[in-house]
C-alpha cells in the first residue's frame, strides 16, 4: 500500500501527527495488535503544562531540568514547555474530558513539579486522549488505520528494485498477523511513533508490545541512537503475584500518599531525601525502595493513602480504587503492596526540534526518540505532552518541505523463497525470557561494569542464534520482536559501559561519583 505519509503507531504522537497531516496529505497509519495497544491508553497521570497562577514556563523548564540531571538540551525543553498550553487547547478541541474545578481545568501535582500543573482525566488521562484521537481519526477520510500489522524493518534505499545508494527511507516491510504474509508500505515521508523498549525487562509497566521496534529498525536503517541507560523505572508498580505490571500513579503520591516499610512501619523516605520525600524524582525514590528492599529482605515496601479521607481517595483515583478492590485490597483503609518496575524509556533514536532523524525521509516522536526533553531522568507527566509537540512539529516540517519529497520508487517485495516454517518456537520464547532476565538483575536500577559485561557477553551469544533463526524461518510476530527486543538490549548495555559516572537512571556502583559535564552517550551503526 502507498500513501503519502507512512506512520508507524497509533498512540499520542503517531495519531496527533496524522491529524495535523491528513489535512493536505494521505496518511497511512499501522499499529501492532490493535489500535490502542500502545502505552499511551496505560497513561495513568496526566499532562504537564503550565496554566495555573503562580507558576511560570521557567519554573517547568527548571523542574525538567533538574529531574533530568541536567542531561537536557534546554532548547528542546523550552520548545516542548512553551507549546504545552496549546496542545491542551488542542485536546480539548478533540473532546478530551479534562477534570474541572470551577471554570478551570483541575491541576494536580506529581514529583520533581514545583507546582501544581498537571491536567488530568480522574486517574486515566492516557485512556481518555487515547479515544480522543482515535475517534477524531476514524472520521478523517484521509487517514487510514491499519491494525494487526507487526513492523520488520524500515524500506531504504537497498530494498529498491533499482538500487540507488541514498540511504533514503521510503516506508517499512510489516507483516499481516492475520495472513502472515510481508508487504511492503512506502510513502515520501515516514514517522516512526512506536513507544519505548520496556518489555526488555522482567518487571515492566509498558504494555505487551513496548519491544523497541522502532529504535531497532532505526538502528538496523543507519540512524545514530543517544542515552539508551537511561531507563526509567516508575517507583511503585503493584506487586501481585496475579497482576504484573499494574501502574499506581505519581498523582497517589502527589495527593499525599505515603512510602512506609511493611516491617517497621516507618516512613522512610526522610532518610533518602528529607527535603522533597516521596515527591523526589522518581530516580530517586526507585533507588529508595530498592534500597530498603534489599537491606531488610523485603518483597515489597507499602504506598499508604488511606489517612486522607475516603471519599478523597475514590474521587481522585477511581480506576485504581476499583483495581485494588477486586484484589482485595481497600486503598481507602490499606497500604498498597508496591515495587520498582521498567517505566520509560528515555533515550531513542537521535532527532532535532523537526523530529528529524538521521535517514531523508525518516521522522521519529513519542517514547522511541531522544529529543533532548528529558535528559537523564523524564519528569512525571512530560511524556504525553512530548508526544503531541513533537506529533505536530513533524507533520508542520513534513508539510512546509512537502514539494522536496521524491515520490517512491518501485521497491521489491519481501522475499521468502530461501525460508521455512518454524518448527522450534520453543526457541523464541527461552531467548525472550533470558533477555529480560538477565537485563532485570544485570542492568536494573542499580549496576556495576562486572554485571553489565556479564549481560553483554550473554547478548553476543544470543544475536548469533537469533540471527541464525531469523535468516532460516518465516517471520513471526514473536520472531520480529526477539530481534528487537535483541538489539535494544545490546543499546542500553552498549550505552550503560560508556557512562563512567552515575547520572540520574544510571547509577553505577563503579562509578558512585557524577561529572562535571553532562554529555550525550550517542551510538553511531
Amino acid at each position: 500500500m502507498q500513501a503519502d505519509v507512512v506512520i508507524i503507531g497509533s498512540g499520542a504522537a503517531g495519531l496527533t501527527a496524522a491529524l495535523a497531516l491528513a489535512q493536505q496529505l494521505k496518511v497511512l497509519v499501522l499499529a501492532k495488535g490493535t489500535l490502542t495497544g500502545g502505552s499511551t491508553a496505560w497513561a495513568q497521570g496526566g499532562i504537564a503544562a503550565v496554566l495555573g497562577t503562580g507558576d511560570t514556563f521557567e519554573d517547568h523548564i527548571r523542574d525538567t531540568m533538574v529531574a533530568g540531571a541536567g542531561l537536557n538540551h534546554r532548547e528542546t525543553v523550552e520548545f516542548v514547555v512553551e507549546r504545552a498550553p496549546h496542545a491542551i487547547a488542542r485536546l480539548v478541541e478533540l473532546g478530551v474530558p479534562f477534570n474541572t474545578e470551577g471554570e478551570s481545568l483541575h491541576l494536580t501535582r506529581e514529583g520533581g513539579h514545583s507546582h501544581r500543573r498537571i491536567v488530568h482525566v480522574d486517574d486515566a488521562t492516557g485512556w481518555a486522549v487515547q479515544q480522543a484521537l482515535l475517534t477524531a481519526a476514524q472520521a478523517n477520510p484521509n487517514i487510514t488505520l491499519l491494525p494487526g500489522r507487526t513492523c520488520i524493518d524500515l524500506i531504504t534505499g537497498r530494498h529498491e528494485a533499482r538500487y540507488s545508494g541514498s540511504g533514503r527511507v521510503w516506508g517499512v516491510y510489516a507483516l499481516d498477523e492475520a495472513t502472515g504474509k510481508v508487504e511492503a508500505h512506502t510513502g515520501r515521508a515516514t514517522l516512526l511513533a512506536t513507544g519505548g523498549a520496556g518489555r526488555v525487562y522482567q518487571f515492566s509497566t509498558a504494555p505487551r508490545g513496548a519491544t523497541g521496534d522502532g529504535i531497532a529498525m532505526a538502528w538496523r536503517a543507519g540512524a545514530r541512537v543517544a542515552n539508551m541507560e537511561m531507563m526509567q523505572f516508575h517507583p511503585t508498580c503493584l506487586y501481585n503475584l496475579e497482576v504484573k505490571n499494574f501502574l499506581i500513579t505519581e498523582a497517589v503520591r502527589g495527593e499525599g500518599g505515603r512510602l512506609l516499610n511493611p516491617r517497621t512501619g516507618k516512613r522512610f523516605m526522610a532518610d533518602y531525601d528529607a527535603e522533597r520525600l516521596e515527591l523526589a524524582p522518581r530516580d530517586v525514590v526507585a533507588r529508595a525502595i530498592d534500597s530498603e528492599i534489599k537491606r531488610f529482605g523485603l518483597d515489597y515496601v507499602h504506598l499508604d493513602i488511606s489517612h486522607m479521607e475516603p471519599d478523597f481517595v475514590r474521587h481522585h483515583f477511581p480506576t485504581i480504587h476499583e483495581k485494588l478492590l477486586g484484589l482485595g485490597i481497600d486503598m481507602t483503609r490499606q497500604p498498597i503492596p508496591v515495587v520498582p518496575a521498567q517505566h520509560y524509556t528515555c533515550g531513542g533514536v537521535v532527532i532535532d526540534l523537526a523530529g528529524r532523524t538521521d535517514l531523508p525521509g525518516l521522522y521519529a516522536a513519542g517514547e522511541c526518540t531522544d529529543s533532548g526533553l528529558h535528559g537523564a531522568n523524564r519528569l512525571a507527566s512530560n511524556s504525553l505532552l512530548e508526544c503531541f509537540v513533537f506529533g505536530e512539529a513533524a507533520a508542520a516540517d513534513i508539510l512546509d518541505r512537502w514539494d522536496a519529497f521524491d515520490e517512491p520508487p518501485p521497491i521489491r517485495a519481501w522475499d521468502e523463497s530461501r525460508v521455512t516454517n518454524s518448527d522450534e518456537e520453543v526457541v523464541i520464547k527461552q531467548n525472550w525470557t533470558e533477555i529480560r532476565r538477565f537485563m532485570w538483575n544485570y542492568v536494573g536500577i542499580v549496576r556495576t561494569t562486572r554485571r553489565l559485561e556479564r549481560a553483554q557477553h550473554r547478548i553476543k551469544l544470543l544475536f548469533e542464534e537469533v540471527n541464525d533463526y531469523y535468516g532460516h524461518f518465516r517471520v513471526s510476530t514473536d520472531l520480529i520482536e526477539l530481534r528487537n527486543l535483541l538489539q535494544s538490549a545490546d543499546l542500553i548495555v552498549r550505552s550503560a559501559l560508556r557512562r563512567h559516572e552515575s547520572r540520574g537512571l544510571h547509577y553505577t556502583l563503579d562509578y558512585p561519583e557524577t561529572l562535571p559535564a553532562a554529555v550525550d552517550t550517542v551510538l553511531v551503526p
